[in-house]
């Protein structure tokens, strides 16, 4: 209970994969209970039959608009995910109306390098790995955990960090999902 003393209550907003990882996080929502304010986005938030750029307005100015942290949890396949690259660069870029989020990823337990001790740069998220390199990078990679006092530290660690190291947002944007083990355009 200590942290809870020392960090002060996030808003976070969670990027996933949502066919693959639902579950976890639905996971790490109940599992951080009152710790921080879910700002992610759920199904029937949003329209479906909206145009893309509407769809990606209304969640950057919905829902990551009043999100101080962006977490995001990396399975298998979230390297891949179009929404989830959109989603971390709309997090970290400083506009008239929105303020930069603090970022960090999670790899998932379905995630192959999760507790190996590395991670394998092509199936993270590019725009997240671009983030994470250097001596004192703009976020982090963690593995998953079960512990909320850990996990409260870190995402008021990327909180921290947020006006203090400028990010890397210069990589062009996903227009689709990646498929498979495509990594043209993945490079370091």
């Amino acid at each position: 209970m200590i942290y809870r003393n020392r960090t002060p209550r996030h808003r976070v907003f969670v990027s996933f994969h949502h066919e693959e990882d639902q579950a976890y996080k639905d996971y790490f929502v109940r599992m951080m209970g009152d710790d921080f304010v879910d700002e992610s986005v759920e199904d029937g938030d949003i329209d479906d039959n909206l145009k893309v750029e509407t769809i990606r307005q209304k969640v950057r100015d919905d829902f990551i608009r009043d999100a101080t942290v962006t977490v995001v949890l990396i399975g298998k396949s979230t390297w891949q995910r179009k929404h989830v690259d959109w989603e971390i660069g709309s997090s970290i870029r400083e506009t008239k109306l929105n303020s930069r989020c603090g970022l960090l990823g999670i790899l998932l337990p379905t995630h192959w390098d999760c507790n190996t001790g590395r991670y394998t740069h092509r199936l993270i998220p590019p725009r997240l790995y671009d983030n994470c390199k250097g001596n004192n990078p703009y976020a982090s990679i963690y593995n998953w955990s079960s512990d909320a006092d850990e996990v409260r530290e870190r995402i008021h660690i990327a909180f921290l960090r947020r006006n203090t190291i400028q990010p890397v947002n210069s990589r062009p944007q996903y227009k689709n999902n990646r498929g498979g083990n495509n990594f043209r355009g993945w490079s370091n």
